[in-house]
């Protein structure tokens, strides 16, 4: 009988895949990962609002612990409190110092779901671990095993993966590969769990819900600066720190009376922001962009018509995809793709096999680097 380490986050899709596992005949063990000590790191501004002084940690923990009992599991709690911040958080803040937009759930499954915690679990002489992941494993062509989307393609989470090496997944299990979240739902209820209708996180990975803009100025100060509109060189507002806005972002600019307006760039060094107007959204679009640190998921030859994701929900982009001399990869779109973000992932998938991933690093639109283009247009702006 095989012995499964599952990563129980105290929501409902992880409690479901420790439920399915015990049911096909696996010995489940259950473990609770705490990477974020909120009083250490004194995160003060913008912490939801706690109920009854229960930070929202130990609520999880708590809800782990009742799905456990409730499943006749044992609960294991362990902590990568240094690991979370040495590997994940500390580079979530360089990224974002840069005027990068990055995304910690990806680099918090490369670092510690699928490294650290995989690297527990063998200690323990667990054979593998499983998460509540919406995504599945499969077999390719040269008999490797790979990772494919989930069959509900609405939850799907491969996205999220595309970072963690190809190794592991021998020694990954996704449960919930072939289910759609309403089964889920389901199961859950008719199990009588007491996160049955909890409802899913869309916070930080494993810090939680968190007013996004006052907790990261915990770690980055707020320095407000000028927001240019590029389409007729005018200053329109003021931002609070330009870190703090991402590339396509319309709503939370503070810019009364006039607009629409949509973010375009940012120049970290004069501390603007670049915005542009309803009328003049082609600055939005690229054509091709370049990939650094591309994370090979399955072996294939290169140039490749496939498909990319720039950002997580987004609908599969057609794309060919050029091999560079130097490591990194060239994609080129089929047709012009809105708000392709800097420091974000740019994910592969060679039908619905994920291929690869790795990080955004320049955008470019009819053969001029974006972002260069968008900084010098906003230089010209009225004095």
């Amino acid at each position: 009988m095989k012995k499964v380490l599952v990563g129980l986050s105290g929501g409902v899709d992880s409690a479901v895949a420790a439920w399915l596992l015990k049911e096909q005949g696996y010995d489940v063990t259950c473990a609770f990962m705490r990477n974020w000590d909120s009083m250490a790191n004194d995160d003060f501004e913008g912490n939801p609002t706690l109920n009854n002084d229960v930070c929202p940690q130990e609520a999880d923990y708590h809800d782990a612990q009742l799905v456990a009992d409730k499943l006749g599991l044992k609960l294991l709690r362990i902590d990568f409190i240094k690991e979370y911040w040495d590997d994940v958080f500390t580079a979530f803040l360089d990224t974002y110092k840069v005027g990068e937009t990055p995304n910690p759930d990806i680099l918090c499954n490369k670092y510690i779901k699928f490294n650290t915690f995989m690297k527990f679990a063998n200690s323990r002489g667990f054979d593998t671990v499983a998460t509540g992941h919406y995504a599945k494993t499969g077999i390719d062509a040269d008999g490797k095993t790979v990772l494919m989307k989930a069959s509900d393609l609405n939850k799907d989470q491969s996205y999220f993966l595309a970072e963690i090496s190809a190794d592991v997944l021998d020694h990954v299990i996704f449960p919930l590969g072939d289910i759609d979240k309403p089964e889920v739902r389901r199961i859950a209820a008719q199990l009588d769990l007491a996160v049955a209708k909890k409802k899913d996180s869309t916070g930080i990975c494993f810090i939680g819900e968190r007013r996004f803009r006052e907790f990261l100025s915990n770690y980055l100060p707020m320095k407000p600066g000028k927001i240019i509109n590029i389409a007729d060189h005018k200053h329109v507002g003021t931002h609070k720190g330009v870190m703090y806005y991402t590339i396509g972002q319309r709503k939370g600019l503070d810019i009364g009376g006039i607009g629409p307006f949509y973010v375009v760039g940012k120049d970290v060094e004069k501390n603007e922001l670049y915005v542009t107007d309803e009328d003049h959204q082609e600055w939005l679009y690229s054509d091709s962009c370049i990939i650094a640190g591309y994370n090979v998921m399955a072996q294939r030859q290169f140039p490749l018509h496939c498909a990319a994701k720039f950002r997580y929900r987004q609908p599969d982009q057609p794309i060919t995809l050029y091999a560079m001399e130097d490591g990194r990869m060239k994609a080129v779109f089929d047709q012009p793709v809105r708000s392709v973000t800097c420091g974000q992932e740019a994910v592969i998938y060679d039908g619905d096999v994920l291929i690869g991933g790795g990080r955004i690093e320049k955008v470019f639109k009819d053969g001029n680097d974006l972002m260069e283009a968008v900084r010098e247009e906003g230089g010209r702006s009225a004095q």
